[in-house]
This record gives C-alpha cells, structure tokens and sequence, in this order.
C-alpha cells in the first residue's frame, strides 16, 4: 500500500505493545511476477491473498509499512454482523428484500468465517462472544428498539432487547437508558488476528512484502505494479489500501477515491485492573458502543485492562491530547476509574462512505478494489477478501451484489472534502449534545 505523510496518527499502542512481531519481509527490490498482487496488508489484503493462494494462485502482496499498521492494528477490537444502521438503510433503499437479506447473510458469514480461520490456522487473539449497543436517552433508545425490531423481523437476526431497569446488570454505569445484546458478535485482540492471518497466508504460500510502497499501477492485460525499488507485474491486482492508496487514493485509483473519506479515531487504555474489579465493571465482558452520531466504544483485554475509544477526528489530525480527552469520555461511563494511569493511546485513519454502506468494485475488468468498511471491517473486511478471491475465480455473484451498491462522492474535490465533512461533524456532535 502507498503511503504519504500521515498526520492522524498516534503511535502508542497497547496492542503492539502485547504482541512479539517476526522480522520484517523483505521489500520489494527486484522485478517479479505472480498471477494475483494484492496491495495492502489489512484484514482485506490478507483475507484475499490467503483465499487466492488456498484456490492455486500465485500472491504476491506488497505493503508500505508492517502487517496491520493500519486500521486493521489500530482498531476497537469489535467483530459485529451488519453494516451499521445507516448502512444498512443504504442498501435497503437501493436492494430488494431479497438482495438485502443476501448481503446480511454475508456479513454474517464474516463473523463465522473469523472464528473459523481461528481454529484452521491456530490464531490465539483473545475473541470473547458478546456485543451491546447502548442508547444514551429516550430518543435515542426509541430508535434502537425500531432498529432491532427491524433486524429481527427482515433478517431473522436473534437480537435481545435491554430494558433502562436491566442496564445496570449489563455494566456499572449509570449513563445508559437502554440497549441491545447482540451474542453472536463479540471481540477480538486485532493486531493479533491479523498478524495470525499473515502468518496463514505465508503457510499458503502467499510472497509477503513489507516496507514496500506502492507508486503506480499501469493497467492493461498484465498490470504493473511498482514500489520505488521493485515492480510485480501481474494478471489481477487487489487494491486493499483504503485511506492509504496515494493521497487518500487518488494517486491510483481516482476514478474511486472520492467516495471515501479518512476519519481519524483513538483509544487508549487503562493499566490493568483486579479481575474481580473487571468482572463487575462489565460482567460478561462484551463489547459496548454507543448509537450517538460520534460514538464511544469500549471493551476489557484479557489482561483486565478497560480499552476505551472514540473522540473521532474529521480534521486529518490527531487531536492534541488524545489521553486527556478520551479519559475524559471514560469518566463520564465510568467515574468510578479515576484512579486508574492510562499507559498507551494511540489510533489513526479509518475509512468512511457518505452513506456507510462498504464499497467494492472493479477498475476494467483485472483490477479490484475494496473499500469504505466504515467501521465494521473486522468482520467484514475478511469476508470481503473471500469475495475477491471467488470473483476472480470466476464466481462473481456475491462480489458482484456488492459492487452494485451506488455511492456519491465527497463534496469539495480533494481540497474541500475535509473541510465540509469537519463542518458535518460540528452539526451531528451538537444534535447528539442537545
């Protein structure tokens, strides 16, 4: 993946800090060939270059930085089914009942396919069942309810209903009216599920490139794909960059960069705590998040840490002092924490589509793309390089209805975008405030 000046990141991770990683791959520094070159080495890139190289594919897949520098190292742990309700009512708009059950049943799938690679391949990275949403007041918990029931009724998804009296048996914290438990969605360590997809995709047989930034790819019937000391030329390539392709994309592939956006978010997370402590705090220790416009989510590690993340940032900069802001948002869910240090902070670019339904497609007819996660791509972004690799097997269906989901671009061209989403953002933190 090609990689520019990157101003949102914040590079204190727990959950590098909890991880041994093996030595670099080597870059690419010589002329190669192969039938399939992913480029990038998130969840999606990987996901699509071990399913390629199960089916008999020569992969080659290049990354600018390390495996799961990106949002796939970064991220809030959280492996959820859907797209998120505006996303979901993106598809519904534009899909018939039946063409929208299929794509559910696909991220679905995801999950399956998450807990299945675990077991394949041996990847120990702490998943635990369970998932809340939580509504903050009435209003928002009014349309909670008619999310779920909706969930229920179209895709015959069990979901169970939180009443504001049973909150407090959920989580210790007196914010919440109600919410959501989802059992079939729950929570990963994802720096080590992505790196345990790596090292699968290497077993594979799978040519692993790190420290290999990508400048161009010249298309036509063997596309050629170059980094500044190599160049892998190919029969199909996988873009799987997100944010990272270019400036935002547009160096590669402009005819799609518009359509997504990178949205800045952070974490940190406490020192650890007593396990009895931890367990009371969430007992059953499922994922949270709430439903606001600007959301906060939260989980506990294996260690009985609290890893709390949101404050995201529209701007293209990480904010000045991401502890002492985040902090702030964890006492207002949980005062009772004051006590605790917060060690590490961290975070960086996710990608977002105007309407957070995920975006795939194809650049003539050898040149994929995925894109546009929107915040649940643990999941998702797996599934999608299953996808990937069955379209260019031939098997295109599934690929296919998603490629047919329509997306707008970001207004403003590429000086603008930023500055109208960062004043989109002002007026949704003000209606979640009031």
């Amino acid at each position: 993946m090609l990689l520019k000046k990157e101003l949102g990141v914040v590079e204190n991770s727990w959950y590098e800090a909890s991880v041994v990683r093996p030595p670099p791959c080597r870059a690419l520094d010589e002329r190669i060939s192969a039938d399939v070159c992913v480029v990038g080495g998130g969840y999606a890139g990987v996901s699509a270059a071990l399913e390629l190289a199960q089916r008999g594919y020569s992969v080659v897949l290049l990354e600018a930085q390390r495996i799961g520098w990106g949002a796939s190292g970064r991220n809030g742990g959280q492996v959820i089914v859907g797209f998120g309700s505006d996303g979901e009512c993106a598809i519904e708009r534009q899909f018939s009942k039946h063409d929208a059950r299929r794509a559910w049943d696909v991220s679905v799938e995801g999950v399956r396919l998450l807990r299945e690679r675990m077991a394949a391949h041996c990847i120990e990275c702490e998943f635990h069942t369970g998932f809340l949403s939580l509504a903050v007041k009435q209003r928002k918990s009014d349309a909670l309810r008619r999310w779920m029931d909706h969930v229920t009724a179209a895709y015959g998804y069990p979901l169970r209903w939180i009443p504001s009296g049973e909150i407090g048996t959920w989580l210790q914290s007196e914010r919440f009216h109600s919410g959501v438990f989802d059992a079939g969605s729950g929570h990963v360590h994802p720096l080590k599920y992505c790196l345990g997809l790596a090292r699968a995709a290497t077993s594979a047989g799978v040519r692993i490139h790190e420290n290999s930034a990508v400048f161009v790819v010249e298309r036509g019937g063997q596309p050629l794909v170059k980094t500044a000391q190599g160049e892998c030329c190919c029969d199909f390539v996988v873009l799987a960059g997100n944010v990272y392709l270019g400036e935002y994309g547009d160096d590669i592939a402009p005819e799609v960069a518009a359509r997504i956006m990178p949205v800045g978010t952070y974490m940190i997370a406490t020192e650890p705590m007593a396990q009895e402590r931890a367990d009371a705090l969430m007992p059953g220790r499922p994922a949270a998040s709430d439903t606001n416009f600007v959301l906060d989510y939260f989980r506990l590690s294996a260690d009985h840490r609290l890893l709390f993340g949101g404050g995201d940032s529209y701007s293209g900069a990480a904010p000045r002092d991401v502890i002492a802001r985040i902090r702030s948002s964890m006492l207002a869910v949980f005062p009772q924490l004051a006590d605790l240090v917060i060690p590490h902070a961290w975070g960086g670019f996710v990608d977002i589509t105007m309407n957070k339904a995920p975006n795939f497609g194809r650049l003539g007819h050898n040149i994929y793309y995925l894109q546009g996660f929107s915040g649940h791509g643990l999941a998702l972004a797996g599934m999608a390089g299953k996808l990937v690799a069955q379209a260019v097997a031939g098997q295109a269906e599934r690929f296919d209805l998603f490629a047919r989901i329509k997306h707008h671009q970001f207004p403003g061209g590429a000086w603008m975008r930023t500055p109208a989403l960062v004043l989109g953002m002002m007026y949704y933190r003000l209606r979640d405030a009031l």
